[in-house]
């Protein structure tokens, strides 16, 4: 469909990201499209799950109107060469299927599409499409890329493709046969990648490799066993190898009805292999992570995790506040990071805590986040942020501090940047939960009519001249009644 070169994003300093332009070839009405709806599918998918690349931006070049979009740029090999010169071993299969399956099951859940939840199959499964990468927290992780050819269920008005759209050695007998597809094609896809993992050779063998061959091969063709192709001679647990055919099954009824079920049996599985090891493989995790200075005893992982956090190397050692949404375990974690002088620091520790959030949809939907400390005698302390709702990494923060309803405060001491000094927990009364997530969605259709700038101007204009003094004239009359380090809500 097109084609994809790096890029530097002078806008955010240079960091290389991948940019995709439709072919001039196919530059159609309908394929244009196309194009497009695979880039809103990316940006939500990839908004959702870690395992699906991330689509940051798209548009139109200025001088010949070729689509295109921003993904992020990712090092790494794709799944087909990993296995090329050795299958891999059953433990590291277990760790890269369960990330495939999660990312596949996110698309399988579905994207919001007119108020509507729309389930999406990608139609192209096979190991060219998986990237392996390394990470920080996962070691090996996994992105599914190119959904170049998905179906949007439900969206196209039962309206059938008069050819065949896919890849011939990873296509279902129902998508060999341009029969109505649903999620279940995807699992048989995704079967013949397991069985390719675990052997280095596909399930299949057709007489001539044409789409006649491949039919035949799809249709009426029984793969060999797991035991009997492995190159190693091994034996693959029962259970997983009775999972790994399931998903073969001719008749669509007789594989698994979910990506979960699968993922399912691929944790459980991995759970009977060796629950020692995994017991010593999770303490070893957990010491990795700690930090140089022990933390209390009372700590919660997440707040471990947050512990050894360490300033941006791309930030100067001041007095600066930013937003980040962390990760742990898959699990995302809201935070506000603030540079700020040691001794404040450790007075603030005892403070009356404050939060709030303004948002202005137009000209540009933006949200000011306010976190705010005062005592009586070091008086207000302002850490203000803004959350961008049309940049997907920002508007998906927004949308998790509505769900998770609370973040943390990171404080670094200007003095000490590499960890973390304080920790502070701040909740998110329900009704400014409901109101995040309905500013999310609101901001998805809402056009913009000028700059961010301007934006950030409005809301700063509003917490300086309404905010402020409402929250200053309430603080010290409730400053007297609050406990030491009290998270408060004035109501505003």
């Amino acid at each position: 469909m097109g084609k994809v070169y790096m890029a530097a994003d002078t806008l955010l300093g240079g960091v290389p990201v991948a940019v995709k332009f439709l072919s001039q070839t196919l530059l159609n009405e309908r394929m244009t499209q196309r194009f497009l709806r695979e880039a809103m599918t990316c940006a939500q998918l990839g908004s959702r799950s870690s395992h699906v690349v991330r689509v940051t931006d798209y548009g139109l070049t200025e001088n010949e109107e070729l689509p295109f979009y921003v993904m992020e740029y990712l090092e790494g090999k794709n799944l087909g060469q990993i296995i090329h010169p050795k299958p891999v071993t059953v433990q590291r299969f277990l760790e890269l299927t369960k990330q495939i399956c999660r990312g596949l099951k996110t698309a399988h859940d579905g994207i919001v599409l007119n108020n509507q939840t729309v389930p999406i199959i990608h139609r192209d499964i096979k190991p060219s499409n998986i990237l392996v990468t390394q990470d920080l927290d996962y070691g090996e992780l996994v992105k599914i890329l190119d959904f170049g050819i998905a179906k949007l269920l439900q969206t196209d008005g039962g309206e059938q493709t008069s050819s065949f759209m896919g890849t011939l050695a990873y296509a279902s007998p129902e998508q060999m046969e341009g029969q109505e597809l649903d999620s279940r094609s995807d699992i048989y896809s995704l079967g013949i990648v397991m069985y390719q993992m675990l052997t280095g050779s596909l399930p299949f063998r057709p007489n001539n490799n044409t789409f006649g061959g491949w039919y035949k091969a799809h249709i009426s063709q029984e793969p060999a066993t797991l035991s009997s192709a492995m190159a190693t001679g091994g034996t693959p647990p029962r259970a997983l190898a009775d999972m790994i055919m399931s998903c073969l099954a001719k008749d669509r009824q007789q594989r698994p009805e979910n990506v979960g079920q699968i993922l399912d049996a691929l944790i459980s599985i991995e759970n009977r292999l060796d629950p020692g090891r995994k017991v010593a493989q999770r303490i070893e995790e957990a010491v990795a992570t700690l930090p140089v200075v022990p933390p209390k005893t009372d700590e919660s992982e997440e707040d471990q995790f947050c512990r050894a956090q360490t300033w941006p190397q791309t930030l100067p050692v001041a007095e600066i506040v930013f937003p980040q949404l962390l990760r742990l375990n898959n699990e995302a974690i809201p935070t506000v990071w603030a540079m700020l002088d040691p001794e404040e620091i450790i007075h603030r520790t005892t403070n009356t805590r404050y939060k709030n959030f303004l948002c202005t949809l137009t000209p540009h939907p933006m949200v000011l986040w306010v976190t705010a400390f005062y005592s009586i005698a070091q008086g207000p302390r302002w850490l203000p942020v803004y959350l961008d709702l049309k940049n997907k990494t920002e508007q998906e923060l927004a949308w998790q501090l509505g769900e998770k309803g609370f973040y943390r405060l990171l404080c670094f001491s200007s003095q000490k940047p590499h960890g973390c000094s304080s920790i502070f927990h701040l909740s998110i009364p329900e009704p400014q939960q409901k109101l995040l997530k309905e500013w999310v969605i609101m901001a998805g259709t809402a056009p913009t009519t000028g700059s961010p700038r301007r934006s950030k101007q409005m809301l700063k204009q509003e917490m300086d001249q309404h905010l402020k003094p409402k929250v200053l004239m309430n603080f010290e009359s409730l400053h007297s009644d609050s406990k030491p380090g009290t998270d408060i809500d004035l109501g505003f």
